[in-house]
């Protein structure tokens, strides 16, 4: 057993030098737990208890990695998703434009909003979103070859 927490730790350790805990929640610690609590009991040969604890650890790692119980789906900073006519509108398009007018429209707007140009980082961040919207949009609407 007491070598559980020196690998416990190295294995923290690893996982927050290279960025994968930098949003750790108490949640992913309680799952940790009770996954050290699980091999505890597994050297014990009290596997039913054991197997709850494997279960339930695992479970809750896959459905965070997944993004599925996290609150924020979308990372910080990102602005909702725009509808397809105020896209249109703000990089003035018509509606039936297609990726590389979508593209060229982006690259002459984004020379005059962008922060480095002097414009502002809120209006850059809506001509971005109003291209990714227009360029989603004209994936989906895409027909498949099968």
């Amino acid at each position: 057993m007491s070598w559980l927490l020196p690998i416990a730790f190295l294995i923290g350790t690893w996982a927050w030098a290279t960025g994968r805990w930098r949003r750790i929640r108490f949640a992913d610690l309680l799952a940790i737990a009770a996954g050290l609590l699980a091999v505890r009991l597994a050297i014990r040969a009290e596997w039913l208890p054991a197997l709850v604890g494997f279960g339930w650890a695992g479970g809750w790692l896959w459905h965070r990695r997944r993004g599925r119980l996290s609150p924020r789906a979308r990372p910080q900073g990102t602005p909702p998703a725009m509808p397809v006519a105020e896209a249109l509108g703000l990089l003035g398009l018509p509606a039936a434009a297609d990726a590389g007018m979508v593209r060229a429209a982006h690259r002459r707007l984004i020379r005059r909003v962008h922060p480095d140009a002097g414009g502002s980082a809120d209006l850059a961040r809506r001509v971005n979103a109003a291209r990714d919207t227009l360029l989603a949009e004209l994936n989906r609407n895409a027909p498949r070859a099968s």
